[in-house]
């Protein structure tokens, strides 16, 4: 893919009006970036994950009015084919978008984290969602024991939420 710039315009376009959603996949892209910097991914890694980040929750508007729901299953159901169509349009390559594909449909899924371009989606998105959820304090404790493991993930946490 030439730049990320290019999928977050792309983004802001298939959102368009909905300002909440693009806050969202913008501060999910946001952390994701920073921590996989900090964590030093190698540059596929950080690529694939920067295009998770920015395309995670791409099926809640399809789910929406399919489902009438944005239940995490619908997303996970719905993201997948319509990110794989946008990616494929930007020229990204078969082997991000799969995987990609994969972060999409089981970014609401904790059990099966399998590698740290995963760890790291799901720790963004929950630290955006712990503020937009507004969220308790037992709460986040809870999600920091059960799902954070990235050193700076944890500080982010930390910082953010705990101090």
């Amino acid at each position: 893919m030439k730049n990320i710039s290019e999928l977050i315009s792309n983004m802001i376009v298939y959102y368009a009006g909905d300002v909440k959603r693009i806050n969202h996949f913008l501060k999910v892209y946001s952390f994701a970036k920073a921590i996989g910097e900090n964590e030093r991914l190698d540059n596929i890694k950080q690529e694939t994950l920067e295009i998770a980040a920015v395309t995670h929750d791409i099926g809640i508007k399809v789910s929406e009015l399919k489902y009438n729901s944005s239940s995490a299953k619908y997303q996970q159901l719905e993201g997948p084919a319509i990110a794989e169509e946008m990616l494929k349009q930007l020229g990204c390559e078969r082997k991000v978008i799969k995987r990609v594909s994969f972060l999409i449909a089981n970014h609401h899924t904790y059990n099966n984290i399998d590698d740290i371009d995963y760890q790291i989606l799901v720790e963004s998105d929950f630290l955006v969602n712990i503020e937009e959820d507004k969220l308790s304090i037992e709460s986040i404790k809870k999600i920091q024991d059960n799902i954070f493991k990235s050193k700076t993930g944890n500080l982010y946490l930390e910082q953010l939420y705990l101090a």
